[in-house]
């Protein structure tokens, strides 16, 4: 992995939960070369504690533990967490196990034995999915291009439909300019007809599920990306 890579990770904090010491150690000390904050936990209870107290990017958790299993721990996250990326670690290779964790959203597993490789693979997925593919549009809100989603104060997800994920990704190319009625006819209805009040009730309604307000009218011209 290469500096540039390295260094998009230094601020992202991660956790750990693996409930055999030599293991847990081994990561734990090759996660600190690439992130800030590294947390640890020998089971699923310490990691969903964990989890609750600071929120990580990353969660990095075996499966088979003590108290509270990996795969328990994951659906307490799930439960209102889509965001945070999880990684698991299993010594299990069948189709049937491994489509288990795709049900339970888990990002990226890792077969046993674990090496720096298969670690690398991982933390490189994780950039591509949310360093390379989220934007921030204020300093509390992000949109996520490949989950479809807006991520406020990361920890409140909302769901987009793919014309608001469009629009939005729009304004934002354009943030240093007026995003004109033409190009979004363009770019959002395509070979459809755009009416005044089709447009005015798509604007209402994506305004409505935005937390903050960052779309801003410009009369008779379009509209433009207001970070502020």
């Amino acid at each position: 992995m290469n500096d540039e890579l390295i260094e998009k990770l230094k601020d992202i904090s991660i956790l750990c939960v693996e409930d055999e010491s030599g293991i847990r150690e081994f990561i734990v000390n090759t996660l600190k070369y690439y992130f800030k904050e590294v947390y640890e936990a020998k089971n699923g209870y310490e990691g969903y504690e964990l989890y609750q107290e600071y929120k990580p990017k990353i969660v990095l958790s075996d499966i088979e533990m003590p108290r509270m299993s990996g795969i328990d721990l994951v659906r307490k996250i799930r439960r209102d967490d889509l965001s945070t990326m999880v990684i698991m670690l299993t010594a299990y290779s069948s189709e049937e196990y491994l489509m288990n964790l795709i049900n339970l959203n888990v990002d990226h597993f890792i077969l046993k034995p674990l090496n720096s490789k298969k670690l690398n693979e991982a933390l490189l997925k994780y950039i591509d999915k949310n360093l390379r593919e989220q934007i921030f549009l204020h300093d509390d809100l992000k949109l996520d291009l490949s989950k479809r989603i807006l991520i406020y104060k990361e920890n409140e997800v909302i769901p987009l439909r793919k014309r608001e994920q469009d629009f939005l990704y729009l304004l934002y190319k354009n943030k240093n300019s007026i995003t004109t009625y033409e190009q979004i006819e363009v770019e959002l209805w395509q070979d459809k007809f755009m009416t005044s009040h089709a447009l005015k009730s798509f604007i209402k309604e994506i305004r409505h599920k935005m937390p903050i307000n960052i779309i801003k009218n410009v009369s008779q011209a379009g509209y433009i990306f207001e970070k502020e």
